[in-house]
């Protein structure tokens, strides 16, 4: 029986070694029915053009600009879902993946008509003993999502439930079809909670999403979004604290029918607030103005019907 054909989306932004990792372990993945397509999302070091011509045979797709997770993954899904393929992996560049994880997520989903997506069991790298995301729950009174089993020794006995509410976006096998329904990225988000508005868009539809803990990749935790170096204001970006805070409010805003509107709203007052103080005592304004700033920009970001 011949495979169904799988495109698998990297991003390269700034991380060379990262990218050239992925890369070849995806090399020596085992599913042979599968087309890489490189997207270099506006960097400024060179590395983009280098992966190229390091590796001629993947589909190459240059931005001038960084146009975020979301602009970045869009870009070549548009190319995709003009070609002939019946699943698309998005897979973070800051990941290793063993050689059997794709042909164990496409049986999956070969075997469950009702799932849009699945993703791998995802160890930490390099702790490769210690879980970083076994999918994910939310608690829809006050709209927090929770990432399963993280920090837990993996175990190949571990019981881990093969459905999940949400999927995190560092590994996600969808259904082109299912797309074609769903839409694409809302490119509202640029980076952060993108995942969890596609998987709440997914199930909307009645589809179900799921994990597969055989299927095993690592994952260099924010390898591309943490700075180069520590300063005063810690090493991860004003700008990430920002599009978090943001993104939470906007998401609230977004699907409003599926989350308790006074729970929610406290929430995010008491996360606001703990942020604030936090920062301040830190001396860290750079991102207590940035976490302001996501406030006012979430309030007055009008959703889209995506």
């Amino acid at each position: 029986m011949k495979e169904p054909k799988i495109a698998i989306i990297i991003i390269n932004w700034n991380t060379y070694q990262l990218t050239f990792n992925c890369l070849k372990s995806l090399k020596a993945c085992t599913y042979n029915n599968k087309t890489i397509f490189l997207v270099d999302n506006g960097s400024e070091d060179g590395s983009g053009d280098k992966i190229a011509l390091e590796f001629p045979d993947i589909n190459f797709i240059k931005n001038e600009i960084n146009e975020g997770f979301t602009g970045a993954n869009n870009k070549a899904l548009k190319v995709i879902l003009k070609q002939n393929f019946d699943y698309v992996l998005l897979l973070n560049n800051d990941t290793v993946v063993k050689p059997n994880f794709l042909s164990l997520l496409e049986a999956r989903m070969d075997s469950d008509q009702n799932l849009a997506a699945t993703q791998p069991l995802i160890l930490d790298f390099p702790n490769k003993n210690t879980i970083w995301n076994a999918g994910g729950s939310f608690n829809s009174f006050f709209c927090l999502f929770k990432t399963r089993c993280k920090g837990m020794i993996y175990n190949p006995k571990l019981k881990i439930d093969t459905y999940t509410q949400w999927i995190s976006g560092c590994c996600i096998l969808v259904k082109i079809a299912v797309i074609k329904k769903v839409g694409l990225l809302d490119n509202r988000f640029f980076i952060y909670f993108e995942d969890a508005d596609w998987s709440i868009r997914m199930t909307n539809l009645g589809y179900k999403l799921g994990v597969v803990p055989e299927s095993i990749i690592y994952h260099h935790s924010s390898g591309s979004n943490v700075k180069n170096n520590t300063s005063s204001e810690g090493n991860l970006s004003p700008y990430s604290h920002y599009l978090n805070v943001r993104n939470h409010i906007y998401l609230i805003k977004k699907h409003s029918f599926l989350f308790n509107n006074l729970g929610s709203w406290l929430y995010q007052i008491f996360k606001i607030f703990s942020y604030s103080i936090y920062f301040i005592l830190r001396g860290r304004l750079g991102k207590f103005k940035m976490v302001w700033r996501g406030v006012l920009d979430g309030v007055k970001i009008k959703t889209l019907n995506t």
